[in-house]
């Protein structure tokens, strides 16, 4: 018996283990925890919607202070604090979300990574044609890991019962049966059974959801237009072309002569090499002749010299037909950044779907985005002051903020017809 007693002693050390080493995996993925709570704003080297956050240690040495920054902003900026309040005014005043299920341990992971984080290499083009594909991050790695601990441990058990079973019988006289084969237990077929069952269940239903979706498409257009060139090194506002999301419900596909009030004198492109996803290169010269083509201009002339056509631009971003949503009431009155959405768009060469687009995504994004609620001075929307509720809760520290959730963001009837 006591040769058994070791394996039990065994087996709960390696149960022990695996308990503490999942639950202090999550706190020390960084990179995870980055590019699920922090990526849509912040790159570690680059200036997004929010500050380049590489160097944040050095230039906030208390660490207790940063910790409380992360977890709730509004709650620092109350303390008056120089340097959050300065960085709090020169990105306009908005608020980043707040983290308080955030532990000071994953906290220290994400800071950890950011301060180590190096930019990467120019990689070989993808002949493939596919890119890199984002990496979802979520908890199905340690839910493998732990499942497959936790089956190895039921085997050993079942060992370990087989042998109990085998000396109880021995001392008892009672002849000893011939062992079952693998493929003729029922235990083990039981255990097959139920992982492919599982298994395939979970592709199916992953499947299902994905359905419609349309994450990382990125079709090849009839113009090869770089939002990299023109949003990125000119630096051209989102709004100049796609001025219906300050005004009304769709962004819009500018009008062609929205494109000739620069390309009229612009007939020769003399940027860095362009190229697409595949590693092709692309003539942008070439490119700009083509929007001559469908408009009709002949430049020698400098005169419109044919009818013009419209483009026929392959739409990448679809809604449902049963899914309200209003670009004005999220970049103009929500005040909501393009990158939150699109990504980081001034970076693309060619635009792909950065977001899942799903409801739950959204529903997530209500849940976390603070709306511009009007403070004690005057300034924020004026329409929210009807909320006397919140005011007074704000008024009395009950709440630091109000979230779109709060203010009815999460009722079906708000984006479904």
């Amino acid at each position: 018996m006591l040769h058994y007693r070791l394996i039990a002693k065994k087996l709960f050390y390696i149960l022990l283990f695996a308990v503490v080493s999942i639950s202090g995996l999550r706190a020390q993925d960084g990179k995870a925890l980055f590019q699920a709570n922090c990526a849509s704003c912040h790159n570690p080297i680059k200036q997004l919607t929010g500050p380049a956050l590489q160097g944040v240690t050095s230039r906030v040495t208390d660490k207790a202070l940063l910790h409380a920054w992360i977890k709730n902003n509004i709650a620092v900026l109350g303390t008056g604090n120089k340097y959050f309040n300065d960085l709090y005014v020169s990105f306009g005043k908005t608020p980043m979300n707040t983290f308080p299920n955030l532990s000071d341990a994953e906290i220290d992971a994400i800071l950890n990574y950011v301060e180590t984080y190096k930019a990467p290499t120019a990689a070989p083009a993808d002949n493939g044609g596919g890119g890199t594909k984002d990496q979802e991050n979520d908890n199905s790695l340690l839910y493998g890991v732990l499942t497959l601990i936790l089956a190895v441990i039921m085997f050993v058990l079942l060992q370990v019962n087989s042998s109990l079973k085998k000396l109880s019988d021995d001392k008892e006289g009672i002849p000893a049966m011939e062992p079952i084969p693998f493929y003729r237990n029922k235990v083990y077929i039981t255990f097959v059974v139920l992982i492919l069952f599982v298994v395939g269940g979970y592709y199916v239903v992953q499947g299902a959801i994905g359905l419609g979706r349309t994450k990382n498409y990125q079709p090849e257009q009839p113009i090869f237009y770089s939002h990299k060139v023109h949003a990125g090194t000119n630096q051209i506002s989102c709004l100049y072309c796609h001025g219906g999301a300050w005004e009304s419900k769709h962004a819009g596909v500018p009008s062609l002569n929205i494109c000739m009030n620069c390309h009229a004198a612009i007939n020769e492109y003399k940027g860095e090499a362009l190229h697409r996803e595949d590693g092709t290169t692309v003539d942008g010269t070439a490119e700009i002749q083509k929007l001559y083509s469908y408009t009709g201009y002949d430049v020698k002339s400098g005169k419109y010299t044919e009818p013009g056509k419209s483009i026929e631009w392959v739409k990448i971003h679809n809604l449902p037909d049963h899914v309200y949503f209003n670009h004005s009431q999220h970049i103009r009155a929500g005040k909501v950044q393009c990158q939150t959405c699109h990504g980081n768009i001034t970076e693309m060469s060619e635009v792909k779907q950065f977001a899942e687009l799903s409801m739950g995504w959204c529903i997530n994004c209500h849940r976390n985005s603070k709306i511009d609620f009007p403070d004690s001075t005057g300034a924020g929307n004026k329409f929210y002051s009807i909320y006397e509720k919140f005011h007074n809760d704000l008024k009395n520290g009950t709440i630091d903020s109000v979230t779109v959730e709060k203010i009815g963001g999460t009722e079906c009837q708000k984006c479904h017809y």
